[in-house]
């Protein structure tokens, strides 16, 4: 990833992942991801933060990120004159053109998907979720499942 086929730093990077990023191991790293686009994007390119930042999370990894405080490598950041775009997708634009394309199987999304359940255990789901149970990743909610 850090370079191209002709061995350049990619322009740019997108961040999807959010404050929930995590090492092979399991422990959360809210900076992790935003360090590693730091490294790889080249000089005076940008990276597109869409992942999942929060101005509070009282079950953070740190005091800082309790209070939505990532810290990053800003330095590095800075020297090399990246710049940095944030954003939430906007969701209404794409989600019928996306509904329809897993309703006729040409997307998947499926691998996504940890958990399914019924509608009414959706507060379970949420709080194992917020409790960051192993696992617990994306929940599929059925409005009709017995």
């Amino acid at each position: 990833m850090a370079r191209n086929r002709a061995g350049r730093h990619a322009a740019g990077r997108p961040e999807a992942v959010g404050y929930q990023a995590h090492d092979p191991s399991g422990e959360e790293h809210p900076e992790l991801v935003l360090d590693n686009l730091v490294q790889v994007v080249r000089s005076t390119g940008g990276i597109g933060v869409v992942g999942v930042y929060v101005p509070q999370d009282p079950r953070a990894a740190n005091e800082a990120a309790k209070q939505g405080r990532i810290g990053f490598d800003y330095g590095t950041f800075f020297q090399k004159g990246q710049r940095m775009g944030t954003g939430q997708c906007p969701v209404v634009r794409y989600n019928r053109q996306l509904r329809d394309l897993i309703v006729s199987g040409r997307a998947q999304p499926s691998f996504l998907v940890s958990h399914e359940l019924p509608l009414d255990e959706a507060p379970t789901g949420y709080d194992r979720f917020d409790q960051r149970m192993g696992g617990w990743t994306k929940v599929l909610l059925r409005p009709n499942a017995l």
